[in-house]
């Protein structure tokens, strides 16, 4: 399978934006996708980004990283293609 992901490094903290279904970020599956994918990126923070039909972004994980991309321009990070077993 392959996904959209971005790699950031910000003020000494490595994470990683994984681009998800709408479905996937609703509480009943957030978790378990987050976790989907630590085996692409071990060790990295895992975050979910999801768009709505207006390309609006939603992220789930960590608090301040979640402040941090509510503040910028999605097309601003370094968007790359994975291949992953991931679901």
């Amino acid at each position: 399978m392959e996904i959209t992901a971005a790699v950031v490094n910000e003020q000494g903290v490595r994470f990683v934006v994984v681009l998800v279904k709408q479905e996937a970020i609703q509480p009943s599956n957030r978790d378990a996708t987050q976790r989907s994918f630590s085996s692409l990126f071990p060790g990295d923070l895992i975050v979910l980004c999801a768009q709505n039909s207006r390309g609006v972004p939603s992220y789930y994980g960590r608090t301040d990283i979640v402040k941090f991309l509510a503040n910028i321009d999605i097309r601003q990070l370094p968007w790359k293609k994975y291949q992953s077993a991931a679901a």
